[in-house]
């Protein structure tokens, strides 16, 4: 896959690995991660178990991004 083509340069990239790193490894993503994974097997959308998984994480991952820039 690849990384996308951003402008930045590597040591603003390495704070960005950084901080997502963080992010993941917190208590209260993994939470929010296992709470929405739960909702999405749950769910009627016939969602398999490694599509909420990935999604769940997906999901979380940009709550906690956005939560961040505002």
């Amino acid at each position: 896959m690849g990384f996308p083509k951003y402008n930045l340069s590597e040591d603003q990239m390495k704070k960005w690995i950084d901080h997502i790193a963080f992010i993941c490894l917190s208590e209260e993503f993994q939470r929010l991660k296992a709470e929405l994974e739960a909702l999405y097997l749950a769910s009627t959308t016939g969602m398999g178990a490694e599509e909420a998984k990935i999604s769940a994480f997906s999901d979380a991952l940009y709550a906690f991004l956005a939560e961040k820039e505002t």
